[in-house]
């Protein structure tokens, strides 16, 4: 019997050491307590290190766990619990806590069963209590999170038929409640009745999928509210069908930025309309599917008299009225589109040639009617309308607009304010149908080498070209026969049908890629012209910034012309444009100044580096007293605002010296130079910049070589 109650207690001895469990037994008549060598080890401290007080325990307690590790311990002695459980922190050796859960309770009591003696053990959960601090910070970092998110957490119990919804997907299904618990058909209630069967399927998706599924629906809230919603999903404990888990998030506002956003791209953001892409794209499927079609290309008459009148802001208001106006008389069938400037397109399904007529009818008198606001009182507009009717399935937008275009030329000619209809008897030769075929001839021609680039030197008046080495930069457009095709022709057909900023972009990245290292040198500086299609565009300086470090070009090696014609179409576009150019120190020029009565309206709102004389009036400045006027006021005020100011087509002697006595600044025209490939303009650049150079060399060699031999001791048989 004594044998095994010693191997009992070896055995228990072993088995809590094993355990990695430390004793405690307390005596509570003599106050002795006895503390095992494990749960000393468990400090850090061997046999005999401490001394075995009833308050050991307490003395090595963390202070502010004291308080509550006291008070399990009286509250068990005075029998309101059946044992002692509490976690605490106690001082190791070294100076760090270590967390115990300390369980026991009274073992012995006396004969009035008073307890006189208590037994407990300690087990180290450091480790564990590291790992709920870790888990508690990930829950921390969860939930802000789902704060800043706004998402809310979800998950429905299958086999208890219950469902739990967090505080935040309750917010955003604007249910008032105090618990998470909600019936498990609540949710369906709240369903849109368009979205309510694709959501519900897509809810039990997970069940056969067992992945993650994303779903969007509407939901409407009790005040009759509509909000759009994510879901995430998955289905978990497979084996046992017990949960769908899911997120639920508001994404009304996103929806909404979304819809703003697609509208944006397919809308003209001053008047509403389509813009020109979302109407080829309407045309091509109309016209794959429509029997017969209409089209109505609509120019707008005495537009750019307005604007000079008035002002650009006026006729921002005169297109939003005409815009109003056109879409007030139009059937719900009909679509309309601005295609740019002041043009206009309708496309009209399922329509004859009595509908037509009475439609384009309607569209003449809007325009008419169009308030054009009291700046613009006295002026009036007008619409000359052309009309294509398309019953081939194969023909191409192009081509549809193109022939409606053509009829539009029909009926400016014939007077203006009036329709006309497209017919392949009467086209003529230059007509729109050619001009779209060249713009697509154009395209092909940017990637079979027979778009060229040219140059024309620009001149101090006065001095050799040398000395300003400045050019701008011309395309030229090599037929398919061989035959130059002049700017006059292929440029107007590149703006007319959308490929201009294509055309622009493709001459800029040429040129700076063919002779970016001669610009780099101060060779030569080039000059680009810009369209009203490239100068609107959002992207250009992306654009330009990225060719520029390819190449090497540097910014002040290279300026942009804007004509008052690009700058109507968009005024905050080329107001924008020419804040940037400045802010990379490209030079700008106003191009064909003084040819549009705002004008200066423009010089006055862009600070532009050079003003480019229409050469409307220089060509017949020598008989034209009116023209020297106009040109001398526009040089005065140049030099006033620190501009400096080109004349262009100078082709007569006696217009140069008139230009040269009034001091402007520079030309450019035929008589100066006519254009050439740009390639031998740079070239001959580069050889007069390496030849100044060599020479420069040279002349520093001979200098410093003077001065050595005036310093030099002379030689010795003549020193006397």
């Amino acid at each position: 019997m004594a044998e095994k109650k010693n191997r009992d207690g070896e055995f228990w001895e072993l088995a809590l050491e094993r355990a990695h469990l430390g004793v405690w037994d307390w005596d509570l008549r003599s106050g002795d307590c006895f503390y095992s060598a494990m749960w000393l080890q468990m400090l850090g401290y061997g046999e005999g290190e401490l001394a075995e007080t009833s308050d050991l325990w307490l003395q090595l307690t963390h202070p502010d766990d004291r308080e509550r590790a006291v008070a399990s311990g009286e509250r068990h002695i005075a029998g309101l619990t059946d044992s002692i459980e509490t976690e605490l922190r106690l001082k190791h050796k070294s100076g760090h806590w270590v967390w115990v859960l300390d369980r026991g309770g009274v073992v012995e009591r006396d004969a009035e069963g008073r307890p006189v003696r208590l037994m407990g053990v300690q087990t180290d959960i450091t480790k564990q209590k590291q790992a709920e601090a870790e888990l508690e910070q990930v829950n921390v970092r969860f939930r802000l999170a789902l704060a800043a998110s706004g998402t809310g957490i979800w998950h429905h119990d299958l086999a208890a038929r219950k469902s739990y919804w967090d505080k935040r997907t309750r917010d955003i299904y604007g249910l008032v409640a105090d618990t998470d618990e909600v019936s498990q058909d609540l949710w369906h209630s709240y369903l849109h009745p368009d979205d309510r069967a694709d959501a519900e399927r897509a809810h039990l998706a997970p069940l056969q999928t067992q992945k993650v599924v994303a779903v969007q629906y509407r939901i409407i809230k009790r005040d009759g509210e509509i909000r759009h919603v994510e879901s995430l999903i998955r289905f978990a404990d497979a084996q046992s069908l017990g949960q769908i888990l899911g997120t639920v998030r508001d994404i009304t506002e996103a929806k909404q930025r979304e819809q703003e956003l697609a509208h944006a791209a397919r809308h003209d953001a001053l008047t509403g309309l389509l813009n020109r892409a979302a109407f080829d794209r309407l045309l091509a499927e109309q016209i794959a599917t429509a029997r017969r079609l209409a089209v109505f290309y609509v120019d707008l008459d005495y537009f750019k008299a307005l604007n000079d009148f008035a002002g650009h802001a006026a006729g921002d208001l005169a297109l939003k009225s005409v815009a109003e106006r056109i879409l007030g008389c139009l059937p719900p069938s009909v679509h309309a589109a601005r295609l740019g400037g002041d043009e206009f397109a309708l496309l009209v399904p399922d329509c004859d040639a009595a509908q037509a007529e009475r439609l384009a009818g309607a569209v003449l008198a809007a325009v008419r009617d169009a308030d054009l606001g009291s700046t613009a009182a006295s002026r009036k507009l007008a619409a000359s309308i052309g009309i294509a009717f398309v019953a081939d399935a194969n023909t191409a937008v192009a081509d549809a607009l193109a022939c409606a275009d053509d009829a539009c030329y029909a009926a400016k000619a014939a007077g203006r304010n009036r329709f006309a209809v497209f017919s392949p008897e009467t086209t003529s030769g230059s007509s729109g149908l050619n001009a779209a075929r060249l713009a697509a001839d154009t395209v092909d021609a940017m990637a079979d080498g027979r778009l060229k680039l040219f140059g024309q030197e620009i001149h101090q008046l006065g001095k050799p070209w040398q000395e300003s080495r400045h050019v701008e930069v011309l395309a030229r457009l090599a037929g398919r026969n061989g035959r130059l095709i002049p700017p006059g022709e292929f440029i107007p057909a590149a703006e007319r049908f959308g490929v201009a900023s294509r055309l622009d972009r493709w001459i800029i990245r040429t040129a700076l890629s063919l002779h970016g290292p001669a610009l780099k040198s101060g060779a030569l500086t080039l000059g680009f012209n810009l369209s009203a299609q490239t100068l609107s565009d959002p992207q250009l300086w992306d654009f330009v910034d990225a060719v520029i470090a390819e190449t090497g070009a540097p910014h002040s090696g290279i300026g942009f012309e804007i004509t008052e014609t690009a700058a109507v179409t968009n005024f905050a576009a080329a107001e924008q444009f020419v804040g940037k150019a400045r802010e990379r120190r490209c030079r700008v020029s106003l191009d064909d100044f003084g040819a549009g009565m705002s004008s200066f309206e423009y010089l006055r709102r862009f600070p532009v580096d050079t003003i480019k004389i229409d050469g409307a009036f220089i060509e017949h400045i020598a008989d034209s007293r009116f023209d020297r006027e106009i040109v001398s006021a526009i040089s005065g005020i140049a030099r006033s605002l620190g501009c400096s100011v080109v004349a262009e087509k100078i082709e007569a002697q006696d217009a140069l010296d008139i230009l040269a006595d009034m001091g402007i600044d520079f030309g450019q025209g035929f008589l100066l130079h006519r254009p050439e490939p740009l390639q031998a303009i740079v070239a001959r650049a580069c050889a007069t910049r390496a030849s100044a150079t060599q020479a420069g060399v040279t002349q520093a060699g001979v200098t410093r070589a003077s001065k050595a031999r005036a310093s030099a001791p002379a030689p010795a048989g003549r020193r006397a």
